[in-house]
């Protein structure tokens, strides 16, 4: 008889995420053993319990996702899972926090699709702005634009929060490498004249762009709005809209709505959980891969 597909979640919250679970159930992972309030120096014994009790072959039909809220913390525990493995007895992890690293990589994988589709422009040199870019989509938005070479400035409500989350951004995500800048809302008029792309990460129900600062932003390109709520997050997008002319954008920005980010991020998550199921290898999956994926899927002919 052979062993089923586990696949162990982990999150740092009180309850797992049932659109992981979903996920994985339809990637076809046969059990789906969520474990809750997880610390971080409790990763270690949790990743060794997992990978000794099945033995070699057995390692292989097995697998840790982790969930959770904090980025940051996704990424520590993934270092922590790693660290806990050794030849033969390693197992792939994806680390995907709030759907954050997959939910970043489609957004920035949609907008660079038709920035190259529409006018004819890479990522490179390219000045974006990613509005509530303090939270955890915002983040790693900004971390995968900057990693690309594009100019990155991410804006939340309070100055010193937008600094320190960019701080975070260039340290800790980038590794030193990266000049992510954070501003207040305050600045956002005085960014928007030479705003390229324009990413809404914030939460539902709220628009951070309205039609007279889309006036403003005089060579922007393209516009990405995660927000399915209404109103749109940024003036002029609807769900529906990809790659869609913005009404009254003075440059022929077009738009991205939520339907087309929701859908391209849909493969991006399904793909790495089957690719965790399906590989011989230790894979360690994070928002790196997700992007490298999600750039997959838009060359993938329709």
């Amino acid at each position: 008889m052979e062993k089923p597909y586990i696949l162990h979640m982990l999150t740092t919250e009180k309850n797992l995420s049932p659109f992981d679970v979903n996920m994985a159930q339809d990637a076809g992972w046969q059990v789906t053993m969520p474990y809750v309030h997880v610390d971080a120096d409790e990763v270690r014994a949790l990743i060794q319990d997992a990978i000794f009790s099945r033995g070699p072959a057995g390692v292989k039909r097995t697998a840790i996702f982790i969930g959770g809220r904090d980025p940051e913390m996704a990424i520590k525990m993934l270092i922590s899972a790693q660290e806990a493995m050794f030849p033969p007895f390693e197992i792939p992890v994806l680390a995907d926090p709030s759907g954050a690293f997959t939910t970043a990589a489609a957004m920035v994988a949609a907008a660079e699709k038709k920035l190259d589709e529409k006018f004819s422009l890479q990522l490179p040199g390219r000045n974006i702005l990613i509005l509530a870019g303090t939270g955890p989509v915002g983040q790693i938005a900004a971390v995968l634009c900057a990693k690309a070479g594009a100019r990155v400035t991410i804006f939340g409500r309070r100055q010193e929060k937008a600094r320190r989350v960019a701080d975070l951004c260039n340290v800790f995500f980038g590794e030193g490498k990266l000049d992510i800048r954070g501003e207040g809302n305050d600045a956002l008029s005085d960014h928007l004249p030479t705003a390229d792309v324009v990413f809404a990460t914030g939460a539902a129900g709220i628009q951070l762009l309205d039609k007279e600062q889309v006036v403003l932003a005089r060579q922007l390109k393209i516009a990405v709005d995660v927000n399915a709520v209404p109103p749109s997050g940024i003036a002029g997008i609807d769900n529906f809209a990809n790659g869609t002319p913005i009404e009254g954008s003075p440059s022929g920005a077009v738009g991205i709505g939520a339907l087309a980010i929701g859908n391209l991020k849909y493969k991006t998550h399904h793909r790495l959980l089957r690719l965790m199921r399906e590989t011989d290898k230790a894979v360690y999956l994070h928002y790196d891969q997700a992007f490298t994926t999600a750039r997959e899927i838009t060359l993938s002919p329709r």
